[in-house]
């Protein structure tokens, strides 16, 4: 049997579990959740996943989310959708 486990990685380098899979340039919330953004976008600090690596360890599945810290700019691009 094989447990898989999801982690954000924040540009600093901390790790957090989260729920599940995320995917390339998605964009997530402080706590790795996904964010649906509406214009004009809220002030909140969001993150790009901009890759994924997997670990594999006996009896373990990782996936390590990478993420980026966004700009005020690009969230707005973001929200607007372009």
């Amino acid at each position: 049997m094989t447990l898989t486990e999801y982690y954000i990685v924040y540009p600093e380098g901390e790790k957090q579990e989260i729920p599940g899979l995320l995917q390339i340039n998605q964009v997530v919330d402080l706590n790795g959740n996904p964010l649906r953004i509406s214009w004009p976008p809220p002030k909140v600090i969001a993150y790009r996943i901009h890759r994924i690596s997997t670990q594999e360890e006996r009896g373990y599945l990782r996936r390590y989310h990478y993420a980026e810290l966004m700009s005020m700019a690009e969230l707005q691009s973001y929200a607007r959708g372009g």
